[in-house]
């Protein structure tokens, strides 16, 4: 992965880095949920902690989906594959990650009407006022990475079934 020349290399560290800012985003959550539960222990709960939990839980799991379609780390189902050689195996990698581009796509594509939507209708969180489309923008940039990163396993595995072709 971080052996990827020119602008695939580029775009393998910018998918991790956006996968650990997923994760430092995550850390932040539990901190609010530990604060907020201690806090209604010995002094005040954190308002509208189950809030910015929904929304941090939300944009961090989509992080992390370009960063595992990038490492091949998506479940597999190997127990169908076991006795399969390696031009089927490289076959059935690229229609996954051809799957995996057009699922991206078509999520990028309805997630950005859903950000329009809630914009439009100017929907926000109960308790702190958080207009629900600040959610939508870390998540379109997550669907964009995975667009990028499934098309980097597409490309790899393209290369793959012609090695297996030949071997």
């Amino acid at each position: 992965m971080n052996s990827r020349p020119g602008l695939a290399g580029a775009a393998a560290r910018l998918i991790t880095l956006w996968a650990l800012l997923g994760g430092v985003l995550l850390l932040v959550v539990v901190i609010v949920n530990v604060v907020s539960v201690i806090g209604g222990v010995v002094w005040k709960p954190f308002p509208g902690d189950f809030e910015l939990t929904e929304i941090g839980v939300a944009v961090a799991a989509f992080a992390f989906l370009p960063y595992c379609e990038l490492i091949g780390g998506n479940v597999t189902a190997d127990i169908f594959t076991a006795r399969a050689g390696p031009r089927l195996i490289a076959f059935f990698k690229f229609l996954a990650s051809l799957m995996a581009l057009i699922f991206a796509c078509i999520l990028l594509w309805r997630m950005y009407h859903g950000l329009l939507n809630q914009k439009d209708y100017n929907y926000t969180t109960a308790i702190l006022q958080i207009p629900l489309w600040w959610g939508f923008v870390p998540i379109l940039i997550s669907l964009a990475l995975l667009a990028v990163a499934a098309g980097l396993s597409l490309r790899d595995s393209l290369h793959s079934f012609a090695e297996a072709k030949h071997a």
